[in-house]
């Protein structure tokens, strides 16, 4: 908010007559704006998820329909990183009780992470398997740096960064492993 403050500000002011300096402003003003609704609207669904986070889920879905439909949705970042998304998905996976739109969600989130973080031209490998009868695993594994054994006990508080510059920067709220934990929990699942 401050940053828009200051822009409006310099553009009624100093930038005012200077149009090249007010599509710097503008740009900067757009890219927070944006960056400031992406937190709003994590914090509204991370506040919904644990309002509801105690109710089990009552539907069954399938996560070898899901993960396909979330890689589809991840194509166009993949593509411009260059990044392929192999999906391995048995068949024969059991259904799971579960909300289809919050498994989506953690997917999309772990996902769009592995996409983010890995190496640009690497590939992203979501493998699913029944861990124990009617259970299901799922892994999202990528070809990035990984993550430092320090950061694990705090990677799913909310807005905790392993490497914040790094992570503003590529739009991330810190808020999308917080909302996977809350998912899971209701799930009686674990990440």
């Amino acid at each position: 908010l401050s940053t828009l403050v200051g822009s409006i500000e310099t553009l009624r002011g100093p930038a005012q007559d200077d149009p090249e300096a007010q599509e710097r402003f503008l740009a900067l003003m757009d890219e927070q704006g944006v960056r400031m609704t992406r937190l709003v609207e994590d914090l509204l669904s991370l506040s919904q998820i644990q309002a509801n986070e105690h109710a089990r889920p009552t539907e069954t879905v399938r996560v070898q329909e899901i993960v396909p439909t979330v890689a589809r949705m991840l194509e166009p970042d993949a593509e411009r990183k260059k990044v392929t998304i192999s999906v391995e998905m048995p068949a024969d996976l059991p259904p799971v009780r579960g909300d289809s739109d919050q498994l989506l969600q953690v997917f999309q989130n772990l996902m769009h992470n592995a996409v983010k973080y890995g190496h640009d031209g690497s590939t992203v490998k979501v493998v699913g398997r029944e861990e124990t009868p009617g259970a299901v695993a799922i892994s999202v594994a990528d070809q990035g740096e990984g993550i430092p054994e320090e950061h694990l006990p705090r990677l799913t508080e909310r807005f905790y960064r392993v490497d914040k510059a790094r992570s503003r920067a590529m739009g991330g709220t810190g808020l999308g492993l917080a909302i996977v934990k809350h998912i899971l929990n209701r799930h009686q699942g674990r990440l």
